[in-house]
């Protein structure tokens, strides 16, 4: 999820394994814990000059269960060492570092596996995405309410009761609210499939996920022989279906015969992709995982890139979207959140 959730998370991981000992400097260490996999962003542009691979990069083995673990060990043998002299002496050991660097880093891509983007959970051993698509990636009602505790606690003294019922409630009020949006996701998934039933598209398979800050409006994306059709549907909805499908050309200007890095996009777009012949050497990449702006553009994807040819490969050009067009989008997806 975004990087305020994953500190608050890290936070609260922290407070867990060492509230009790070294109060809110817990909370710090946490946080910096569950930021470390998403610094795979910079470091991807470290390692690789070509920004396909750079984007491949993250949320792969730095998100995988076997750096959580690596990386604990690491960090929690460094850490202690730094930490363990003059007044600080024999207040902690190695084994407690080792626990909160754990939890703040493995909660981490836990976290994200239940969102759209998908994460590489048993990389290096498999490069398979594992992404439930429940919950957007930013969605304040898991993040405001988990904070706003965590910034609570930070109040009372480290070895206070009601710290701890603080840790516990804002741990809880975020967990009750994934679960729901489990629950959300399973019903969405059979309306979607009885949406198509009634409007007689015979489909290959198809993919559901909410849409960005919130889990009401959700997004769906079906496969056809020789098309894809999208559809939306808020629980505010009048009419429980999904509503008004709109067919999108399976465009393949590039093949991934011709180019691997096609076939790299359309592996990180679960295949669900369209690539359009734009001027020159450039080429218009969408992942129609997720939604569409403009339901008369089929190249208004949310997540579109710029491609183009470099060297015998493929590169994306910097992705620049303009304020006013943002605000836009967001007034349109606030009314469409409220139902028809």
């Amino acid at each position: 999820m975004d990087s305020l959730t994953q500190i608050v998370l890290g936070a609260a991981c922290g407070e867990a394994v060492l509230g009790k000992k070294i109060g809110n400097k817990a909370l710090l260490f946490g946080a910096i814990g569950g930021t470390i996999p998403d610094l795979d962003v910079y470091i991807g542009s470290l390692l690789y000059n070509n920004e396909i691979d750079a984007m491949l990069f993250h949320r792969g083995f730095m998100h995988s269960i076997v750096f959580s673990v690596v990386a604990a060990f690491i960090l929690g043998w460094l850490t202690h060492k730094l930490y363990n002299w003059g007044k600080r002496l024999g207040t902690t050991t190695t084994k407690d570092w080792i626990g909160l660097f754990f939890w703040s880093l493995f909660t981490h891509p836990i976290l994200d596996c239940f969102t759209p983007y998908g994460t590489q959970l048993f990389a290096p051993f498999s490069n398979y995405r594992v992404a439930f698509n429940n919950i957007a990636v930013a969605d304040p009602v898991y993040t405001l309410p988990f904070l706003i505790c965590m910034i609570v606690l930070m109040f009372f003294r480290r070895a206070s009761n009601r710290r701890r019922l603080w840790l516990k409630l804002g741990v809880g009020i975020s967990s009750v609210y994934m679960i729901l949006t489990i629950i959300n996701k399973i019903y969405i998934n059979a309306l979607f499939k009885k949406s198509l039933v009634e409007n007689n598209i015979k489909f290959k398979r198809y993919s559901t996920q909410p849409a960005i800050l919130n889990n009401v409006l959700w997004y769906g994306i079906v496969e056809t022989d020789s098309l894809y059709f999208v559809s939306n549907y808020s629980l505010l909805d009048r009419e429980t279906r999904f509503l008004n499908f709109r067919a999108l050309p399976k465009k393949r200007d590039l093949s991934p015969d011709e180019f691997k890095d096609i076939k790299d996009l359309a592996w990180f777009s679960n295949e669900y992709y369209s690539v359009y012949k734009r001027h020159g050497n450039e080429y218009h990449y969408n992942d129609l995982r997720y939604p569409i702006l403009d339901e008369n553009d089929p190249n208004s994807s949310v997540f579109s890139l710029t491609l183009f040819k470099d060297n015998g490969r493929l590169n994306i050009k910097p992705f620049e979207p303009k304020v006013d067009d943002v605000e836009h989008v967001f007034s349109k997806l606030w009314e469409r959140v409220k139902g028809i």
